[in-house]
């Protein structure tokens, strides 16, 4: 009993952190991932992260503790929230072009997030989850949060960390980086619908019987379905390279918790 006592504090400092990473955490926050087997996979990942580094570190249940627990939930959600800004990214995309395609106006409900997705959008995330899954990319994940322990341990100085400026400072930054990808991601179709919509004035002005209303809708949207089709290929390559750089982004994140700790 008396080893109980004193491991479970720090076991639930663990569990705490690894639960709200899988709250926003992509694959695991899914709508789609049974509670029960996400609230059981958390508990089996921070017991085996408690039994590897949980005895080395020393944690009383004081009047601080609460300031701990709150600590390592805003560590999981950082750590997690990385992550899924990098799926975001065809998110974003899909909806560029489907503004432009003139599907802006039929989002569907992603049974995946449960929240208004654009058509286009949600066709790439779900390729993307697919090759992520493909990719054995939640393991590299599991491993990540199992990993940060060696970066930001359990007697951390994470308020101290966000209050020097350098978390919030790389996560603007990561938000402009991945922002700019789906930019470029969305760049072939936006700049052919806008093609397309300047064919159409200049028909408009040279032959005005011509309702452009009417046949510029399905123009843009076969161009549209043409090209992503000619897209589509590419998009293996595409994915591979986000996870790269997502990978890359959680490593700075550690780095930087590591350096201003």
């Amino acid at each position: 009993m008396e080893i109980i006592t004193q491991a479970l504090p720090a076991f639930l400092l663990v569990f705490c952190r690894i639960t709200s990473f899988f709250v926003v955490a992509p694959i695991f926050s899914s709508r789609t991932f049974p509670t029960s087997i996400k609230i059981g996979l958390a508990f089996s990942v921070s017991l085996i992260v408690f039994l590897t580094i949980g005895f080395d570190t020393k944690v009383t249940a004081d009047a601080t503790y609460i300031l701990a627990i709150i600590r390592e939930i805003f560590a999981g959600l950082l750590i997690g929230y990385l992550a899924y800004m990098f799926f975001t990214i065809v998110q974003t995309s899909g909806a560029f072009m489907d503004m432009q395609m003139g599907f802006g106006i039929a989002n569907i409900v992603d049974p995946i997030t449960g929240v208004s997705a654009p058509m286009l959008g949600n066709l790439k995330y779900m390729l993307m989850l697919l090759v992520f899954l493909s990719v054995n990319g939640h393991h590299y994940l599991l491993a990540a949060i199992m990993d940060s322990y060696k970066w930001l341990p359990l007697d951390n100085q994470l308020f101290q960390i966000y209050y020097g400026g350098n978390i919030t400072e790389f996560l603007v930054r990561t938000f402009s980086d991945t922002f700019l990808l789906a930019l470029q991601i969305s760049a072939p179709i936006v700049v052919a619908m806008f093609l397309t919509d300047f064919g159409l004035a200049l028909l408009a002005r040279t032959a005005p019987q011509y309702n452009v209303f009417v046949i510029g809708i399905p123009i843009k949207i076969l161009i549209g379905l043409a090209l992503l089709v000619l897209l589509l290929p590419g998009f293996g390559m595409l994915f591979q390279m986000i996870f790269d750089d997502m990978f890359q982004a959680l490593e700075k994140l550690f780095t930087i918790l590591k350096t201003s700790s």
